[in-house]
């Protein structure tokens, strides 16, 4: 039985867990720094890694507390290595190296998108799902994966430009519902028009298993603001405009999504769908997914956004196979997840969907 203490610092939040056996949640402490960022409608990554400094070992503390244990009784130490914020990676990073050599313990770095996969595990013990599709969406990823098992992910297609829930960040500053933009506009929805705006669906061709979420975003622009966003004011929108445009540009979202995740079904033949990411709190995303023919895993919505406990559960898996670490474990801003295994070409020689040349 494992004791891990994760360690999360890849954006805006300073959190901490202790998780036992990959499942069991004793501790999840998450500072936030919305309050930080809301005036400037996103992260600033200068302010987001000096808050990280901060706020590292007073989360440390608590989550040890909670959990009842002292670093003494923890097995192994993870860390969220990759990807994200440089600045913030590296206070994570350097905080679980020091405590991983003074007390001895192994080094459990992990990437950040794999963590929000694993998410669906937490809480309860790991359900049968072999294999899957997994669709990974939040404010910096929106990536489909091949996960024949949880340690082999296969990436299948990924976002060309904006992620989607950087899209809901920017629908929801032009129409000045404030930061984060994905609850507001989640919230406004429920009371509006899906059907009110027809916003564009950009599918990418029929066999694309890629993501685009710009000209959506632009699209809105258009329409909230007249041609080249120039000729009125948000602020002229009733309220039940808002509503309805919210509701209209979240439709769109979800329709791409679930399409996507339908055509990676299709695809691989997988017979589970996972999906892990802030935005996979969503409630009309959740909707949708479960129309599906298939079984679909979402997370707890407390361990959906980012959070350390995600990160330690998925350290198990390394600890059971003794995959640890080195004491010299470098913060990197990109991730390779899933990359290496991606396949070049489908069985016909043509390149397969979603994927581009090195």
């Amino acid at each position: 039985m494992a004791r891990i203490l994760g360690i999360e610092s890849s954006c805006d939040e300073t959190a901490a867990a202790v998780v036992v056996d990959g499942y069991r949640v004793l501790s999840s402490v998450v500072a936030s720094q919305t309050h930080l960022h809301e005036r400037y409608r996103g992260v600033v990554p200068e302010i987001a890694s000096r808050a990280h400094i901060e706020n590292i070992l007073p989360v440390v503390s608590e989550a040890l507390h909670q959990a009842g244990c002292r670093l003494e009784d923890i097995d192994a130490v993870a860390v969220t290595s990759r990807p994200g914020l440089i600045g913030s990676l590296l206070v994570g990073v350097t905080a679980a190296k020091t405590l991983a050599w003074a007390k001895g313990r192994p080094l459990i770095g992990v990437d950040h998108i794999h963590a929000h996969l694993y998410s669906v595990m937490l809480g309860k013990p790991p359900p049968q799902w072999r294999p899957a599709v997994g669709l990974v969406v939040s404010g910096g990823h929106t990536a489909l994966y091949d996960l024949p098992d949880m340690m082999n992910p296969r990436l299948l297609g990924s976002t060309i430009d904006d992620a989607v829930g950087e899209a809901y960040d920017k629908v929801a500053a032009l129409l000045g519902l404030g930061y984060p933009g994905g609850p507001v506009i989640d919230r406004l929805a429920e009371g509006g028009d899906p059907r009110a705006v027809r916003f564009p669906r950009a599918m990418l061709g029929r066999a694309s298993l890629d993501f685009s979420f710009s000209g959506l975003k632009t699209s809105v622009l258009y329409h909230v603001r007249g041609f080249q966003g120039r000729q009125r004011s948000a602020q002229a929108l009733s309220e039940k405009e808002v509503r309805d445009v919210a509701a209209s540009f979240q439709a769109a979202c979800v329709e791409v999504l679930v399409g996507k995740v339908q055509r990676a079904l299709k695809l691989t033949g997988a017979r589970v769908v996972i999906v892990g990411g802030g935005v996979s709190a969503n409630r009309a995303l959740r909707r949708a997914l479960e129309q599906l023919p298939v079984p679909v895993l979402l997370p707890p919505v407390e361990y959906a956004t980012d959070n350390a406990a995600m990160c330690a559960g998925l350290a198990e898996l390394f600890y059971r196979r003794g995959l640890f670490s080195p004491l010299d474990l470098d913060a990197v801003a990109w991730s390779g997840f899933g990359v290496e295994n991606r396949a070049a070409k489908d069985e016909t020689g043509r390149r397969a969907p979603g994927v581009v040349p090195k």
